[in-house]
């Protein structure tokens, strides 16, 4: 975690090191420049699944609150007659984190017999082999889910075996191989593009100016203009072992430990506190797979996590262990913006 905080001091404070990088972030941004044209002129194939395609994904690397949204769009698209897939390529899973995702190392990693097969998601998947994610929506949102490197791939797997007519691709802004008819970018809205370089120098995946080719853009926290404000709302606490419930204020006052293994868990702990929760935080790397060791502390303290470490963390034997529930929430102009896009994909 050390490491980890260093680089974020790197990235989203005004440390020298990023400007020695520059160089390395502008050979990136050429290198990203140059896959774009390969496939806008034609050179590699964009491929179609047969069915419209909506991207959430981010600018930034690590986590910026899609999976809410992506929950949320499911519900939305269920709501307004659809049949939603989901498709993602399963972070944190054994099955993919070794096998590269693109480009000359994809290539590299068939000819050495390396499969980038899809595999199905459902409320039971085991989240250490298809990662936290794609299990935690699987369980939320009752949609057939694939993973795989290739979304292309997951896309094809969920459309042959399930009844489904729209897809939703959690991350993948960058996957440029998959067609996609709408795009939606979310942003930390507290910590925004850092410090606006790209990757190595900064966090960005792309430059910021990707935003003026994406449909529809959503910031959680802190909106600017021409964005979507996302607000969180916390549910009550639900526990890892019997399936009770809790008002969290009903932890007011007490001192908990608060387990995260999130991008930013800056934002999980602010909640509790703000609910007058006392906390002593424990922080792990993001997509982190928990033993038990590490939730067992040596006093009688309630242990506090989000519902994606939850996922992981449920089948130990943890009797005052609790998780969160977050549903996100949209303005009504994001949803009359949604309507017209759909109505554009699916009926010209």
């Amino acid at each position: 975690m050390l490491f980890e905080s260093w680089v974020q001091s790197v990235w989203y404070g005004k440390h020298p090191l990023s400007m020695l990088l520059l160089p390395l972030s502008w050979l990136y941004r050429l290198v990203v420049a140059c896959r774009k044209l390969i496939y806008s002129t034609g050179i590699l194939p964009v491929h179609g699944v047969g069915a419209p395609v909506i991207v959430v994904g981010n600018l930034t690397v690590g986590g910026t609150g899609k999976t809410p949204l992506v929950i949320w769009l499911a519900r939305y698209l269920k709501s307004h007659g659809y049949k939603p897939g989901i498709i993602s390529r399963g972070y944190g899973g054994a099955l993919f984190d070794r096998i590269p995702a693109t480009g000359l190392q994809h290539a590299r990693a068939r000819f050495a017999g390396m499969r980038t097969r899809a595999q199905r998601v459902n409320p039971a998947s085991n989240p250490a082999l298809v990662g936290d994610e794609p299990v935690l929506l699987a369980q939320r949102t009752r949609c057939p889910v694939a993973v795989s490197p290739s979304r292309v791939r997951a896309a094809r797997e969920i459309l042959q075996h399930a009844d489904c007519d729209i897809l939703l691709c959690d991350d993948g802004l960058q996957h440029t191989a998959l067609r996609r008819d709408i795009e939606i970018v979310v942003i930390d809205g507290d910590r925004r593009f850092g410090n606006q370089c790209c990757i190595p120098a900064g966090p960005l995946r792309e430059p910021v100016g990707r935003l003026n080719t994406v449909d529809l853009v959503v910031a959680n926290a802190k909106a600017g203009s021409g964005e979507f404000l996302m607000e969180y709302i916390s549910l009550p606490a639900k526990s890892l072992y019997g399936g009770r419930e809790q008002e969290l204020s009903g932890f007011r006052g007490q001192t908990v430990h608060a387990v995260a293994a999130i991008s930013n868990p800056s934002r999980f702990f602010s909640m509790l506190r703000q609910n007058g929760v006392n906390i002593k935080q424990h922080v792990f790397p993001d997509h982190y797979g928990f033993k038990q060791s590490d939730l067992e502390f040596d006093d009688n303290s309630a242990v506090l996590m989000t519902e994606k470490d939850a996922v992981k963390c449920r089948r130990y034997d943890l009797k005052d262990a609790w998780y969160i529930p977050i549903e996100a929430e949209l303005p009504e102009t994001f949803e009359r913006e949604l309507e017209n896009l759909l109505e554009e994909v699916m009926h010209g």
